[in-house]
């Protein structure tokens, strides 16, 4: 399928935000849209290793979604993104269809980002055709000649390309796999949607960077979220804000806030130096915009105030580059930040449906 063809796909299933239906009656990227026939998360479900590694076709959606925060050798800031997309047409609860049949379209985006540069691409394939997939031993995820590979996903090899860009860096894990929310059990909204969702947030990187400038070796952690569901929000949502924090005492947090016709539900896990989960509920975690920038037309918050009193977190995140915004078929926001106050350090934010109105 080409990239006209796959887009024709994706809007019919309203998984694209240039959607004609209403926002508000999708959800972004129309994961608040009915998933009839598709599995749905099970509370009771305990994710098994290494086969949760790998794609679960019977559900709707599903990613494998790497950021690293990175330093060049003058101390400089840097930021990457590799994504591995799959969405599918129709339940498959049998056998793989072969060919141009598969009824699983993949898709992935990468991106690069410095204080003064932002450089992000997508590709598009069609399950079926080796095109893309993943594998689960020795692990492989791939779109192209997009990789994150490995013998496990505890050593990988992560590479993608574009006209203005391009890294090859080698990912070692140096702390366990970290299940979120109740086991594994992510709850989304009010009404009990729900996700499978675990991160792998300890790994320390190395490679090089390919940019316009020229080549540039790097070092610094990563995290990578891996997430399936069919209908992960509910029909009122229509975007959230995503932190993935990595502080300086060796602690993480992974916290969202999903924004819908009434008050924003919250939720995250805050994870101790040895990979210890503390997840916490609706409510707990305080999200608010401090400022905001307008970003290709957009107006977008990318600086934010978070407190999380149990754990005696009260931080500024403040974005490294304010015009990180991914224009690719499905258009959001993400890049790297910077952390301050209580618990200083780097991370990555996320922020999705602020391209519905402009300021």
């Amino acid at each position: 399928m080409n990239a006209r063809g796959m887009m024709a796909a994706l809007l019919g299933l309203g998984l694209l935000t240039g959607s004609t239906l209403p926002a508000a009656a999708q959800g972004f990227a129309g994961l608040g849209a009915a998933a009839d026939g598709f599995a749905l998360p099970d509370p009771g479900y305990r994710p098994g290793f290494p086969a949760d590694h790998g794609a679960h076709p019977d559900f709707r959606i599903e990613w494998w979604y790497l950021t690293a925060n990175l330093t060049g050798p003058d101390g400089a800031d840097y930021g990457l993104q590799w994504t591995l997309f799959r969405t599918a047409l129709a339940p498959e609860t049998g056998p793989p269809v072969p060919g141009w049949n598969s009824p699983q379209l993949w898709f992935g985006h990468a991106a690069v980002t410095s204080a003064d540069f932002h450089g992000a691409a997508e590709r598009f394939a069609r399950g079926g055709s080796g095109q893309a997939g993943v594998t689960v031993d020795p692990f492989a995820a791939w779109i192209d000649d997009w990789q994150m590979a490995g013998d496990s996903v505890d050593h990988l090899r992560l590479t993608a390309s574009a006209p203005n860009f391009s890294y090859d860096m080698t990912m070692t894990a140096e702390g366990p796999l970290v299940l979120q929310g109740d086991a594994g059990y992510s709850v989304k909204s009010p009404d009990g949607q729900a996700s499978h969702y675990y991160s792998q947030p300890f790994y320390r990187v190395e490679g090089t960077l390919e940019l316009p400038e020229g080549e540039i070796p790097v070092t610094g952690s990563a995290w990578l979220d891996r997430e399936w569901s069919s209908q992960p929000l509910s029909p009122d949502q229509s975007g959230w804000d995503w932190f993935s924090l990595s502080f300086d005492t060796g602690e993480k947090m992974m916290g969202f806030r999903l924004r819908g016709d009434g008050p924003a539900f919250t939720s995250g896990t805050w994870i101790a130096a040895d990979g210890t989960p503390a997840p916490f509920g609706d409510g707990v975690l305080e999200a608010v915009p401090t400022a905001h920038s307008t970003v290709e037309g957009f107006s977008v918050p990318t600086r934010w105030r978070l407190r999380l009193p149990a754990s005696g977190l009260d931080v500024e995140v403040a974005a490294l580059n304010p015009d990180a915004w991914m224009g690719l078929s499905i258009a959001y926001w993400e890049g790297p930040v910077r952390v301050s106050g209580s618990h200083p350090g780097r991370g990555y934010l996320e922020m999705t449906g602020y391209d519905q109105d402009r300021p």
